[in-house]
């Protein structure tokens, strides 16, 4: 066992798309972290195999505040402790509905509750058709539940690219720092598993494939394309890493991140 590195932040994203949550402690699950992707608005004008409407298609998405109402009982299951307490560890059950509402702030400054109807219209006007909304235990990720991306693969791209690069543009829900200096380090986990704190295991499954949303300013939406032209010619189209939870556990920022095998 190696400690590589240490977790520099956690992020959750309550709402697929919109703005993230940065959070001092996680509790990372089978499904995802806990809370991330809960809702996501469904578009009749997407594909079937990816039926969603996200900053690729509205780019204003990406200033849409979604909160949770209630902090406390959105922090983890409401029986995790218990849950725990009990040999070998058991899986806690999912909060109920009204303790995981979702507010959203629109750009303009108006709160809305993520079903009320305004939301979907506003969203409407932007470009979405025939929207729905969903809500799902677990995580609306694109691919895999869990997301890790470490600053120094961000700094490295940023001294590429000659400019300072937001690491929040890729909205992973762990960001590391590792040991190593050198950026796509975390390239090297895949195929292995890494311990998160004193018990959350992950398997590193494979690469991130990146999209259009690394081109979006987290902060005003203005899109540079150069990024994602840059990733895909120097690094393949990747940068991250996806990973599965092998064991549930809560984690913290500056958890160490111990490579296990």
């Amino acid at each position: 066992m190696t400690v590589v590195g240490k977790v520099e932040s956690l992020w959750r994203y309550p709402v697929k798309s919109m703005r993230g949550e940065e959070l001092s402690c996680a509790f990372i699950g089978f499904a995802g972290v806990y809370g991330d992707r809960l809702f996501a608005f469904k578009s009749a004008a997407r594909p079937k195999g990816f039926p969603y409407l996200t900053g690729r298609e509205q780019a204003k998405m990406l200033l849409y505040r979604p909160r949770f109402r209630h902090p406390d009982r959105a922090a983890a299951p409401p029986n995790l402790a218990e849950a725990e307490k009990i040999a070998p560890g058991l899986s806690p059950v999912a909060a109920e509905p009204e303790d995981l509402a979702i507010d959203v702030e629109t750009p303009s400054g108006e709160v809305l509750r993520v079903e009320d109807p305004a939301l979907k219209r506003k969203l409407e006007e932007g470009g979405g058709h025939g929207l729905t909304l969903l809500r799902s235990e677990r995580a609306m990720a694109d691919c895999r539940p869990i997301s890790l991306f470490s600053i120094q693969t961000a700094r490295q791209l940023g001294d590429e690219l000659g400019i300072a690069l937001d690491k929040r543009r890729f909205r992973a829900n762990v960001f590391v720092d590792l040991e190593a200096k050198s950026g796509f380090t975390e390239d090297g986990f895949v195929g292995r598993q890494l311990r998160l704190g004193d018990k959350a295991v992950l398997s590193v499954l494979e690469r991130d494939p990146r999209c259009a949303m690394i081109t979006l300013d987290p902060d005003t939406t203005e899109r540079n394309p150069d990024i994602l032209g840059h990733v895909t010619k120097a690094h393949d189209g990747m940068a991250g890493v996806y990973a599965a939870v092998l064991i549930e556990g809560t984690v913290r920022t500056g958890d160490p991140i111990i490579l296990l095998n």
